[in-house]
Order: C-alpha cells, then structure tokens, then sequence
C-alpha cells in the first residue's frame, strides 16, 4: 500500500469534485514530476483515474439536478469519434502520446485567460444581455455546431494529453453557455461529459500499454470518497465562491503548464 500515493488521489478528487477540472491537467503532471511516472503511463494511467473518479461525482450532482444532458450529448457527438480517430492513429504511428512544449504552453495561455474570464462572468453576462435579439438569436443557434466542434478538439487533446476533459471543457462551457449554466450546473456537465471521453481514451491506452493498474487502484482508494466529499460540499457554496474557487484552480493549473 502506497499511502502518499492514495493521498494524492483523495486531494485530486475533491478538486475535481468541487470545481469539475484538475483531474488530468493536476494528477498527470502529479504523476510525472513528484511520484516519477513515465509520462505515457501517467497519461493512460490517469486517463482511467479520471472516468472512474468523475462517475461518483456525477451522481451526487445528477441527483441535484445539476447536469445539463443535452450539453453532455452535443458535447459527446464531436469528442469521442476525435478520440477513436486519433487513438487509430496512435496506433498507426506507434506513437506513446504528445507531450510537446508547445501545446503545453498554449493550454497554458488558455486556462489563465479563462480564469479572468470566470471571475468577470457577472460582468460577461451583463454584456451579453446588452446584446441585440436578432444577434443573441443567431448565436443560439449556432450553439450545437459550436458545442459539437468544441467537442472534437477535447477529444484530441484528451486523448494525446490526458489534460482537458475538465479544464479545458470548463473554458469551453464558460463561453459557449455563459447565460444557460450557473457555475454549479457547469461543474455538473462538465464533469458529466469527461467520463465517456476519459473511458474510450483510457480503454485505447489500455491496448497501447499505457496504464498501470496498480497506480490506477492506489489513486482510486483515496479520490473516491474525496470526489463524494467536494461534490456534496461544493455544490452548496454561493455562485461567487465557487466561481473563485474554478478560477483559482484554472490559473494555478495555467501558471503550472508555462512554468
């Protein structure tokens, strides 16, 4: 029994479960920089972590009725063929996954961006509400094409990363649904969408060598009831507090990555 390794995993879970992001973009490089995981195994690894540990989170906010579905579905039509299509490919390459400096360092660029732009949601939405109808009406509109396209480049870079079915569905969700989801019910959908996503990545890695399952059931041991803890507790804090707390976790995660 590795116990600072099941410490981790409770840490990472209440994360994930209060705020919906930090599975993959905090436990990957977890992995690789402090327990000394080869970052391909960290990738398949945490890939499995994650869709094992958001479905218990899932179910304390679908409970609560804080799932948008319909999001979940536009969301799962765009990522899950992109991640059939580039494991096909991973596969094909003989490629372990992408770990290049420059995606990292644009995700980085990303996350802090949105982090701001969490913070001055109130502010956003107000805008947003100055706008014309016929405009709003056209954006509603594109909204599922959007949503579905959005869809597409989480299943890339889940898939060659383990980073972004939660942080970068977040900042997705955060522009594409900025009047139709509270921070909680954003939390709730996003999470919701990451399970699939984070199960047909995991399984392909899975083929390709990539996860330890040892690790997989030391993290688990402690995220677990950690996921249930910051589901239940974070889904009762205000708005405000929970639009800071996304906001925090986003630009340490920003900051870590350009770092």
């Amino acid at each position: 029994m590795n116990w600072p390794t099941s410490i981790a995993g409770l840490l990472v879970g209440i994360l994930v479960g209060a705020t919906g992001v930090g599975g993959g973009a905090v436990m990957t490089p977890l992995l690789v920089l402090v327990l000394g995981v080869a970052p391909h195994t960290a990738i398949g690894t945490d890939l499995l972590y994650a869709s094992a540990t958001k479905m218990f989170g899932v179910g304390v906010h679908g409970i609560q009725r804080r799932v948008d579905w319909q999001i979940v579905m536009r969301l799962a039509a765009g990522s899950l063929p992109a991640a059939l299509a580039t494991l096909f490919w991973l596969h094909a390459s003989g490629s372990q996954g992408v770990r290049d400096k420059t995606i990292l360092v644009v995700l980085g660029v990303v996350l802090i961006l949105t982090a701001l732009s969490t913070l001055l949601m109130p502010l956003l939405i107000r805008k947003v509400g100055h706008i014309g109808h016929s405009k709003s009406e056209y954006f509603v509109r594109c909204q599922p094409v959007l949503t579905v396209l959005a869809g597409v480049i989480l299943g890339l870079l889940v898939t060659l990363t383990s980073i972004g079915a939660g942080a970068m569905g977040a900042v997705m969700l955060v522009f594409l649904y900025p009047l139709r989801l509270s921070p909680a019910r954003l939390v709730g959908t996003d999470l919701a969408h990451a399970i699939p996503l984070a199960l047909v990545a995991g399984a392909g890695h899975i083929l390709l060598g990539n996860v330890n399952f040892t690790l997989l059931w030391q993290l688990l041991l402690g995220s677990i009831p950690g996921v249930w803890i910051g589901a239940h507790f974070g889904g009762k804090l205000p708005d405000s507090v929970l639009r800071v707390a996304i906001a925090l976790v986003l630009g340490t995660i920003g900051l870590k990555m350009l770092i």
